[in-house]
C-alpha cells in the first residue's frame, strides 16, 4: 500500500445547460452531422428539420462552430458517466467501453469535428477547454482514486497516460475506420495502461 494521498473526487455527471427544446435541436445537429459532414450542414437545415425558428436558432447559437461544438460536447456528455466500480481495472473497462460505444454510434461526426478544428482555430480553443481539459480531469481524478485506494503509486501517474485510452479508440474509430470492439478495450486496459501503472518504481 502506498502513503494517502489526497485526491479530487470524480467529477459528478454534469447537468444539461440545455432545455429539453435545445436538447432537441442538437440531437438533430448530430443526427445531420453524421450524414452530412460539417461543411454540408446548415443552421437552416437544422431548423427546418427540427421544425424551429432561425432567429431562434442564430439567437442560441450564432454560428455553426458553436452549434456543431455544442452538439458534440452534448453527446459526449449524455455518452461518458464517471465508473465507480471499486477498482482501478473495472473503472478504465467501463470508461473505455463507454468511449467505444461513442465512437460506434458518432465516428462520422467526430471526423467532421476534427478536421474542422484543424482549420478553426477558435473551435479549436472552444474544444480544448469545454471538452478535452473536462476529458483528462475525468480520467486523472479515476487514477488519482486509485492511488488512493492504494493499486497504483503516484509516480506511475504521468501527464502523457490520460489520453492513450480515448486517444487510441477514437483513433481507431475515426482515422483508422476500424471500429473498436469489447476485446479492443481490454486488451488495451490489461496490456498497456494497467502494466504501465503498476510497474515496479525505482
Amino acid at each position: 500500500m502506498v502513503g494517502h494521498v489526497s485526491s479530487a473526487s470524480v467529477p459528478p455527471v454534469e447537468p444539461s445547460p440545455w432545455t429539453p427544446r435545445e436538447a432537441e435541436l442538437l440531437a438533430v445537429t448530430l443526427s445531420l452531422l453524421q450524414d452530412h459532414g460539417y461543411e454540408r450542414l446548415t443552421l437552416e437545415a437544422v431548423a427546418t428539420t427540427a421544425q424551429a425558428s432561425k432567429a431562434t436558432m442564430y439567437r442560441r447559437w450564432p454560428s455553426k462552430a458553436d452549434l456543431v461544438l455544442a452538439a458534440f460536447i452534448e453527446g459526449v456528455r449524455q455518452s461518458v458517466v464517471p465508473p465507480d466500480t471499486g477498482t482501478l481495472r473495472g473503472d478504465l473497462l467501463h470508461l473505455g467501453g463507454a468511449i467505444r460505444d461513442h465512437c460506434a454510434r458518432h465516428a462520422g461526426s467526430m471526423r467532421a469535428v476534427l478536421v474542422e478544428v484543424s482549420n478553426n482555430p477558435a473551435l479549436r480553443d472552444a474544444m480544448q477547454h469545454q471538452f478535452l481539459d473536462q476529458r483528462k480531469a475525468l480520467i486523472q481524478s479515476i487514477l488519482m482514486r486509485a492511488v488512493d485506494r492504494g493499486e497504483i503509486h503516484r509516480a506511475a501517474v504521468s501527464d502523457e497516460l490520460w489520453d492513450v485510452l480515448p486517444g487510441y479508440l477514437i483513433f481507431r474509430a475515426v482515422f483508422a475506420n476500424r471500429q473498436p470492439t469489447a476485446e479492443t478495450v481490454t486488451a488495451l486496459v490489461d496490456d498497456v495502461i494497467m502494466p504501465s501503472l503498476t510497474r515496479t518504481i525505482g
